[in-house]
Order: C-alpha cells, then structure tokens, then sequence
C-alpha cells in the first residue's frame, strides 16, 4: 500500500507517516511513503498515485493537497485499489473509500470560541493566516469558518475564506466590535506564518488576534511579531504536536491550540486498507458525516470559563497519538 503525503516539512505529517509504518508493520503489509515537495505540492502527489496503480497495490492512503488529485484517485479505485484520505475530507467526499480526519470546523470553533471569550468584550483586530489563497482545500476552510464562527462572526460563504463582513460584532463571549485586517496564506510553514504576519502588521498594527491554520504558520507569526515589538497579541492555532504543547503553549506565546491525533488517523487508515484488501467491509460513517472524525481537544495554559480545555500537561500525554 501507499502513504502519500502532503509534505514531509511539517512535523504533523512525520508523525503521521511513523503511525502507518508501524500500524503497517503489524499487519504485515509494505508501506511505500511519497509526499509533496510543498503544502499544496498536487503533481507530485498524482505521479505517486500512478506509481502505486502501476505497482499493484492494495490501496491508497492520502492526505490531498487540493481537487487537481481527484482524477488520478477514480483512475486508482477504478484499476481496484481501496482510497482512503486522512486529514483532509476530499471534494467530493465521494472521491474516496473513507476519510479519517479532524473535524476542523469544530477544532477552528474551539480556538474562535476561546479567543472570544478571553477579549472580554474587548474590540478585535484579527490577522486570518491561511494556508492557501490560491486554491481551495477544505481543511483550510473549515478551519477558517470554524474561528469565525466560534467568534460569533458569520463567514460569509460556505466554501470561500475572505468573504466575511470585515468589520462589524462579534457575538462570542461578551461580544464587541471586530475588524478583519487580512486574509494571508502561509503554505502551513513558519516561514509563510512570518511574511504572512509581517504584511498583516504592514496593513494594521493594532492587531490583538491572530487566527494561524497550523504551529508552523503560528511559530512564524509569533517571531513577526516580536521583531515588531508587539506584545500581548493572542496566537491562537489548530495542531497539538509535542513541540509546540510543550513550549510554546505550555509558556503561553500560543495562546491556545486545538489538539488533532494524525498518529490515530493513519492507523485506523492502515486497519481499513488491511481489511477491505482481506474481503472486508468499508468503515460505515456516522449519521450525517462524510468523515470518521479521530477527535480533537483545547489546550491552553490560560483556560476561561466557559470553554472547556486541558493544560499543556495533559495535552502532551496523548500529543499527536
């Protein structure tokens, strides 16, 4: 079977890559691992669907950088290979078997719903960094919205980032004003978090709330803003690795993070794929999803009434399990 990756520069999908060789190490199948040189990285990713179609493998498992895949991916279900997508819900849900993924609305609502609650009726001027605004993928989405709307902040549209009212009130919490400074993308790397902030900042530099797709995006962000000099500006972000939970959030600098398990996704990824190439069934979805969502939790050093959340401490027992 395959793995095929978004990218190997972002320590999520390392983790995530170490869960499936394992997982696949016990139920004595051969995992061939490829990944995009970048987030976003499409070409790459179809050539190693073709590889796996020419090889003969059992099945596919992927976390896709955009729709440019789906093609590539029926090509592999029609030539009998099982699809399964982690991470990232495919558009069409349908182009896939099964996705194991986060739910990343309510991960986004969860960090939008603190945020909220922690200005205490304060104005927010938000920096939004994204992951892409060039293309649309659905995680990026989902987790935009989700921030917005825990914040009391009605998106704007159901499938585009930026379409939001950019000033008005925010209904989370106390409530107050807001201000939508920018919509930045960041590819999911500390260098993109740092030129995406550093533009934000160039547009506003009354910032107080930075809404970050990943760690990465938040690690850059965070040295934008302490080049300059701006203190006291809320990080918040979507990720939970041990890294992060263990530094950066457990010392605050990150003001809260939403936890996801890419470990468990690839290893109830490797199960199925095993399964389903023994004469198994597909993995029914719940009532209403077009995911099995692998959970997620708030973690915080600075918790607020009303959002429930775990310290750094415990957070870090399960980090990316």
């Amino acid at each position: 079977m395959s793995l095929i990756l978004k990218t190997l520069s972002n320590p999520y999908f390392v983790t995530m890559k170490s869960g499936a060789e394992a997982e696949a190490k016990k139920v004595d199948l051969d995992l061939t691992v490829a990944a995009g040189k970048t987030d976003g990285d499409t070409q790459t990713q179809i050539s190693a669907i073709d590889d796996a179609i020419s090889r003969g493998d059992k099945g596919i498992l992927i976390t896709p950088n955009g729709d440019a895949v789906n093609t590539e991916l029926k090509k592999a279900r029609d030539a009998g290979l099982f699809v399964i997508a982690l991470d990232t819900v495919p558009n069409p849900p349908s182009t896939v078997d099964v996705t194991y993924a986060t739910d990343n609305e309510q991960a986004g609502k969860l960090i939008g719903q603190y945020a909220a609650e922690r200005l205490d009726g304060q104005k927010a001027v938000i920096a939004m960094l994204d992951d892409f605004n060039d293309q649309v993928v659905s995680v990026d989405v989902q987790r935009d919205h989700g921030f917005l709307e825990g914040m009391g902040i009605d998106p704007g549209s159901p499938t585009q980032n930026g379409k939001e009212q950019k000033t008005g009130h925010y209904t989370g919490g106390k409530g107050g004003d807001y201000q939508v400074v920018c919509h930045q993308p960041t590819a999911g790397s500390i260098p993109g978090g740092k030129t995406a902030m550093e533009n934000c900042l160039s547009a506003n530099g009354d910032i107080n709330v930075v809404y970050t797709i990943n760690e990465p995006a938040a690690d850059g962000a965070l040295q934008a803003l302490a080049d300059a000099g701006k203190q006291g500006v809320m990080v918040v972000t979507i990720d939970g690795s041990c890294k992060y939970v263990n530094s950066l959030v457990k010392d605050g600098k990150i003001a809260a993070d939403a936890v996801q398990y890419p470990g468990k996704m690839a290893s109830l990824g490797v199960q199925a794929i095993a399964k389903l190439a023994s004469g198994g069934s597909t993995p029914s979805l719940p009532a209403g999803q077009d995911f099995i969502n692998t959970g997620t939790a708030l973690t915080t050093a600075q918790p607020v009434d009303g959002v429930k959340s775990e310290t750094p401490a415990t957070a870090a027992q399960s980090c990316w399990g």
